[in-house]
């Protein structure tokens, strides 16, 4: 199985080791070490929080740049709903889709018509037998690799339908080949503009019995300035009307998806702190009367990620203005052979070693995590209750756990060590 390859990184000669990541990280990913901070990668959800908070520009996502694709290929662009949100005065979607085609790329295919079908076919899915509820969306990445790391006992409530930008990349690679049977499948590359990194990291991590539709994903802020120069000059075609309505649009801020299955028992939330408290009230079984959960992992919504150049509220804004000139475009899902053909089977992204992290060896997985669990309780007993920092890990308890792991000595504790000498 392969691993799980984050595009969310450190630059350790910009890091000062200041701490903020440290206390910010909603997972507790990061550590102080020889005061640079260092992410664990087994933990990492690639939310992009430290690269928003880092005030040195220490944090940074990985993504495949404009400059580097090969523009010889039948390259399609994926832009993503929230896409259209970062531009100012845009009446008409079109502007923006033939901004794409003179970049250079040879089509567009809009994510925001792959959500109209992913809305369609969850609504399908929840209609069916023995659905294990509250549902649980699957369009944030994020949000799935949370579940699986802290959540699994959720799991069997995601969605099991591919997320909107890889049924994006699936559909037009095969509307390509049905147009064009002169090209061959390696001729044609999907490249997804995306507003955050946990996406880059999904379309990375190819996981064992997974099919990844999406070839490269770039960055909003990299496609930004080019786009938005060529859209000064063009003059929409026949080849850049949109085939998204307001639906589509709408995926981009949060309660957009829920609100699109016409369903009124849903639950919304976006930030990665709600995010987690519904997670554990849903674990807690306190939600049992709720239909569908959506949830963001940037607020308010995608168009919050840290990869998109706009305020995330203004943005938001300039997506109703724009909504209001589009109408919403019912689907023909007569063309869609059956929700099976779109069914994807959300991927394990860790190994079960990585899913153990913090275990001491020598012992069945359970009891390790038990003993682990059992002998950082009695250490963090013993320790101030400061969650000062200082250690190098973001609370006490979080501390305890890395000594029980190896990863750090109680000396490190600068407080109790003071207080005890």
């Amino acid at each position: 199985m392969a691993k799980y390859t984050h595009s969310v990184a450190i630059d350790p000669e910009k890091c000062t080791g200041c701490t903020t990541c440290l206390r910010r990280c909603p997972v507790e990913a990061i550590r102080i070490r020889d005061e640079k901070a260092v992410i664990n990668a087994n933990q990492c959800i690639d939310c992009g929080e430290c690269i928003r908070v880092c005030k040195h520009n220490a944090k940074h996502a990985s993504y495949d740049k404009l400059s580097d694709l090969d523009f010889s290929k039948y390259l399609i662009a994926l832009p993503a709903p929230s896409l259209f949100g970062q531009f100012n005065h845009l009446d008409e979607a079109d502007f923006v889709i033939q901004g794409l085609l003179d970049m250079g790329f040879s089509d567009v295919y809009e994510v925001a018509k792959a959500a109209e079908y992913v809305t369609d076919l969850t609504r399908i899915y929840m209609a069916g037998e023995n659905v294990a509820r509250p549902v649980i969306s699957s369009a944030c990445p994020v949000v799935v690799r949370l579940i699986k790391l802290r959540f699994p006992t959720l799991c069997d409530q995601l969605v099991p339908i591919l997320p909107p930008y890889e049924l994006a990349g699936k559909l037009a690679r095969e509307r390509a080949l049905e147009e064009h049977p002169e090209l061959k499948p390696e001729d044609i590359k999907t490249v997804f503009i995306s507003p955050c990194p946990a996406k880059v990291s999904w379309a990375k991590s190819v996981m064992e019995g997974q099919t990844v539709h999406v070839d490269y994903v770039t960055s909003m802020n990299d496609v930004y300035m080019t786009l938005l120069d060529k859209m000064k000059g063009s003059v929409p075609g026949p080849d850049s009307a949109p085939e998204a309505g307001s639906v589509g649009l709408r995926w981009a801020t949060t309660s957009g998806e829920a609100a699109s299955l016409m369903n009124e028992g849903y639950l919304t939330a976006d930030g990665i702190d709600n995010v987690i408290k519904v997670l554990d009230d849903l674990e807690s079984g306190m939600l049992g009367d709720i239909g569908f959960v959506e949830l963001n992992a940037c607020s308010p919504g995608c168009v919050g990620g840290v990869l998109a150049p706009s305020n995330g509220y203004v943005a938001r804004l300039r997506l109703q203005s724009l909504q209001k000139t589009v109408v919403v475009k019912p689907n023909n899902l007569e063309d869609i052979e059956s929700l099976e053909r779109f069914k994807g089977e959300i991927p394990s992204d860790y190994t079960e070693a990585e899913a153990f992290t913090y275990m001491p060896d020598g012992a069945p997985n359970m009891f390790k995590m038990m003993l682990a669990m059992k002998k950082a309780e009695a250490l963090a007993e013993k320790l101030p209750n400061k969650d000062c920092g200082a250690c190098g890990s973001p609370t006490c308890r979080a501390f305890a756990l890395d000594v029980v792991n190896g990863e750090a000595k109680i000396e490190d504790c600068k407080v109790r060590s003071e207080l005890q000498g």
